[in-house]
C-alpha cells in the first residue's frame, strides 16, 4: 500500500507512472480525502484540548465553591462533538485506506512500455533448444502415453484443470521439489518453512491479493470465519513478519517453502488450459527475501540467479525477459520472467517470475525495520518462483524426450529418483 502523502507530493509523476500500467489515478480525489482526513484529525485534537481545559476549569471552580453546571454542560457537549468527529475521522480514514488498497505499485522506470508479453525485453538466452530427428510430442501426449499423467481421472475427481501423476510421474514431481529445496537451502542460504495453506483475509491483503483479486481465490469458511487457500507460498512466507520490526542486523531474510497453490485463474479465458501449464491446483517452491529498501534490487538479481540455477541443474534451455510496465503484477515495481523452451510449441513459455516489490508489501503488512537513526521504516520484499513443479516437469519431459518414446532425465535428479530413464511404457529404468 502507498503512503498517500508520497503519491500527492509526486503529483503528476504519480499519474504518469501509474498510467504506464493502465491505471488512471484521480489525484484530486486522493488529495481531497487526504485533506479531509487531516482536517478531521486537527478538529479532534482541538476538541480534546478544549475538553481537557474545561475539565480543569470544572475542578478549579468546584474547589472555589462556584457554580459548575454550565461548565459541565459545555464538557458534555464537547465529548459528544469529539465522538462525532472521531467517527467522521474513522469513516474518512476507511475511505482513504480502501482507495489506497486498490492503487497498484508504481512501475520502475526501467520497465519497458507496453501492456502484454509482446512488449517484454529479452535480457539473455541460456542453453540451446534441443533439435530432434523426430516430431516431438507435447507433455500431455507423452505423459499420458507413458501412463504417468492422467488428466481424465483428475477431471472425474475435481473437474477440468487438475492432474493426477502416477508412478514415475509422481516420483519425478517429488524429486523436483527435493532438488529445488536442497539448492535453495544448501547452496543459496534460504531457510525452509512449512506453512499453513489456509490464511486469513488480513494475510491476503498484506501481500496484495485482496481486495483486487478475490475472484481468483478459492475461499472456505466455518461459521463466521473466512479462510483463503493460498495462491502461492509468497502469502504466508511474507506475512510471517507482518506487524513486526526486524532488526537491521538480521536482514536480509531468505525464506523458502514447497506448498500446493490454488488459483481459479478467472481471467485466463481458456489460455494454456491443456496439460500442466495453467491449473487450479499445482505445487511450487517459492522464494521470499525481506531486506532494507535500498537493497531490494540487489536481492532481486540474486534471486533471479537462484531460479536460473534450478533450470541449469535440469539442462533446460531458457531465457530471461523484463516484463513491460503494463504486464507487471499489481504489487511489483519490476519483474523478470524466466521462460523455458517448450519444443511442442516451438517457443519460450513463462516458468518463473521474480519481482521487486519495494516497500509496497511492507507498508500493507506493516513489515518494518529501522533506519540509520533507529526509526521504524517499511522493509522491502522480493519474491520469486523457484520453481513451479508442474511446469518444470512438463519442460523436462518435452526437452529430454527420446526417439523411442522414453525420457532421459538429467543427472541431477538421479540421486532423488534412483533411475535415469522413464521408458515409453512408464517403467523406470537405470540405464
Amino acid at each position: 500500500m502507498h503512503d498517500a502523502r508520497v503519491l500527492i507530493d509526486m503529483g503528476e509523476d504519480t499519474v504518469r507512472r501509474l498510467a504506464r500500467r493502465g491505471y488512471s489515478l484521480d489525484l484530486s480525489s486522493l488529495e481531497s480525502l487526504q485533506s479531509r482526513r487531516n482536517k478531521s484529525i486537527q478538529s479532534a485534537d482541538e476538541l480534546r484540548s478544549e475538553s481537557k481545559r474545561i475539565a480543569a476549569e470544572v475542578q478549579q471552580t468546584a474547589k472555589a465553591g462556584g457554580d459548575i453546571a454550565t461548565l459541565k454542560e459545555t464538557a458534555r457537549k464537547l465529548k459528544e462533538q469529539i465522538r462525532e468527529t472521531e467517527a467522521e475521522q474513522e469513516k474518512i480514514q476507511q475511505e482513504l485506506t480502501e482507495l489506497l488498497l486498490t492503487i497498484p505499485n508504481l512501475p520502475a522506470d526501467e520497465a519497458p512500455d507496453g501492456d502484454s508479453e509482446e512488449f517484454a525485453v529479452e535480457q539473455r538466452k541460456v542453453g540451446t533448444p534441443p533439435a530432434f530427428s523426430f516430431t516431438p510430442k507435447d507433455h500431455v501426449d507423452l505423459g499420458e502415453g507413458m501412463g504417468i499423467l492422467d488428466f481424465g481421472r483428475a477431471t472425474k475427481l475435481s473437474g477440468p484443470r487438475f492432474s493426477v501423476l502416477r508412478g514415475a510421474g509422481a516420483a519425478l514431481e517429488r524429486a523436483l521439489a527435493s532438488l529445488f529445496l536442497d539448492l535453495h537451502t544448501r547452496r543459496h542460504g534460504y531457510v525452509e518453512h512449512a506453512v499453513p495453506f489456509l490464511v486469513s483475509r488480513k494475510t491476503m491483503t498484506g501481500t496484495g491479493q485482496l481486495p483486487k483479486f478475490e475472484e481468483d481465490l478459492f475461499k472456505t469458511g466455518v461459521a463466521d470465519r473466512d479462510l483463503f487457500l493460498i495462491p502461492t507460498a509468497e502469502v504466508p512466507l511474507t506475512n510471517l513478519y507482518a506487524d513486526e520490526i526486524i532488526p537491521p542486523a538480521e536482514l536480509p531474510l531468505a525464506l523458502t517453502a514447497h506448498t500446493p497453490c490454488f488459483r481459479s485463474e478467472a481471467g485466463s479465458y481458456g489460455r494454456d488450459t491443456r496439460g500442466l501449464i495453467r491449473q487450479h491446483q499445482f505445487s511450487k517452491v517459492e522464494m521470499v527475501r525481506i531486506c532494507a529498501a535500498d537493497q531490494a534490487r540487489t536481492e532481486m538479481e540474486k534471486m533471479v540467479g537462484h531460479a536460473e540455477a534450478c533450470l541449469k541443474e535440469l539442462d533446460l534451455a531458457y531465457r530471461v525477459v523484463t516484463l513491460a510496465a503494463g504486464d507487471t503484477g499489481f504489487s511489483a515495481q519490476l519483474t523478470y520472467d524466466l521462460e523455458v523452451w517448450l519444443p511442442s510449441q516451438s517457443t519460450y513459455r513463462e516458468i518463473s517470475s521474480v519481482s521487486d516489490f519495494g516497500t509496497f508489501q511492507g507498508r500493507r503488512a506493516s513489515i518494518r525495520t529501522r533506519d540509520e537513526n533507529g526509526k521504524p521504516t517499511p522493509a522491502a520484499t522480493v519474491n520469486g518462483s523457484g520453481l513451479p513443479i508442474g511446469r518444470t516437469l512438463a519442460a523436462v519431459l518435452e526437452q529430454h524426450q527420446q526417439a523411442d518414446g522414453s525420457v532421459l532425465l538429467p543427472e541431477s535428479l538421479v540421486k532423488y529418483l534412483g533411475f535415469r530413464r522413464i521408458k515409453a511404457d512408464g517403467a523406470p529404468s537405470e540405464d
